[in-house]
């Protein structure tokens, strides 16, 4: 028989050990705060163009503090962590340049903005791409050195989270191991990471183990459920004043940019994210207990701590996966009634199902689950802003399965 409290007590030193990063977590955050002398005038919007705009500056100042880097840009304007991501990557590369990711292929959303004719994508201005496949969820050092000795990239990606694909996330251990030997070569390129999902997750940030810049989205991890929209990069004086060129104008750089509606959810959103996250974090590993004993495989295995806050289900058919999802939009405090069902969603090549009953539109800090309908059928669970919600959704699933 399995029951809830059964799961449960096999989860509690897990459970110990994420509670203990959020509180390492939420005092970083909280001596950032203090660091940056936010005051409630920061909360105030601007309109036009933006001009000593305090709530704009004092936020990615906020970042850079939170995330151990130089500088930030923290924005509204930008609309989620795909465009964060293209934004980067058109600031720092150049004619001839070539790109090497080390963790696999990109995110589905980002294809067109490597490839294609007539689109504005890096292909077309001459840039090059360049991939190397994980191995065994592990970085193969041996072909990283070899490729950037041959192709000499001036970018190296590595995407910390998922994607659609089977395996787990990577760790700050992991990635600290092969920054250090990137960082050895000559002439050694920018490191990007796209840091999705993984924020707040481990006591520490890619940016802290050598990577130049991290990218991510507001309606994540560091929004901490609050903040309406939005994009964050963070990284080095010298990464962030280019990409800066791109996110605005060569002339322009990070001097404008108005936001009338104010930043007090950014700032309390990244205030509330350790404590979100951790709640996210069990709640994941508590719905993955229960799929598990029920006979279902899911990624990362209980077994071991996770390294973002997706926990993936495989399911044998496609009928499971949509039930599941459907489930899970069920038991969402927002259109509960609405029956979710595969559509062609823009940016993906596979029809996509997608659980998204979320205060703010899409946002996967919140309890949500999306999955393109295709061999392997894997659901991708992610969110929840309290463990107690999670622990719902967790209980129709011990009944129905």
């Amino acid at each position: 028989m399995v029951t809830l409290k059964n799961v449960e007590n096999k989860l509690k030193d897990k459970f110990e050990k994420i509670d203990q990063i959020a509180f390492l977590n939420q005092k970083k955050v909280l001596q950032a705060f203090s660091d940056c002398k936010i005051t409630s005038q920061c909360f105030s919007g601007t309109t036009g163009y933006g001009y000593d705009d305090q709530g704009r500056d004092k936020l990615a100042l906020l970042y850079s503090k939170v995330f151990k880097t130089e500088k930030a840009i923290v924005s509204p304007l930008i609309t989620c962590g795909s465009h964060a991501i293209s934004i980067v990557l058109y600031g720092l590369l150049r004619p001839g340049d070539t790109m090497l990711s080390i963790s696999g292929q990109l995110y589905d959303t980002l294809h067109d903005t490597l490839f294609g004719a007539n689109n504005g994508s890096l292909e077309e201005f001459g840039i090059k791409f360049k991939q190397i496949e994980l191995k065994n969820d592990e970085f193969d050092k041996d072909l990283i050195l070899k490729s950037i000795k041959k192709y000499k990239p001036k970018l190296v990606f590595v995407q910390r989270s998922r994607g659609y694909t089977s395996r787990k996330a990577l760790s700050i251990k992991k990635m600290q191991d092969i920054f250090a030997i990137i960082k050895s070569s000559k002439n050694a390129p920018f490191i990007v990471v796209d840091n999705c999902y993984g924020e707040f997750v481990e006591e520490k940030e890619p940016t802290e183990v050598g990577a130049d810049v991290i990218v991510g989205s507001l309606i994540k991890n560091p929004g901490g459920g609050l903040a309406p929209t939005g994009g964050y990069i963070c990284g080095s004086s010298k990464a962030i004043d280019m990409i800066s060129t791109r996110y605005t104008s060569p002339s322009l750089m990070l001097e404008v940019g108005s936001y009338e509606f104010g930043y007090r959810l950014f700032y309390q959103g990244l205030f509330m994210a350790p404590h979100t996250v951790a709640q996210a974090l069990k709640g994941a590993m508590l719905v993955g207990g229960i799929m598990q004993e029920k006979g279902y495989k899911i990624i990362p295995s209980n077994d071991e701590m996770p390294e973002d806050i997706i926990k993936s289900v495989v399911f044998n058919t496609s009928e499971e996966l949509i039930k599941f999802v459907q489930l899970v939009q069920k038991t969402s405090p927002v259109d509960s009634f609405i029956v979710p069902m595969p559509w062609d969603m823009p940016g993906y090549n596979d029809q996509v199902i997608m659980a998204a009953g979320t205060f703010v539109g899409g946002a996967s800090i919140e309890l949500s689950c999306d999955s393109p309908i295709k061999s392997p059928y894997i659901a991708y669970f992610q969110g929840g802003l309290t463990y107690e919600h999670v622990k719902i959704l967790a209980e129709e699933l011990n009944k129905i399965y």
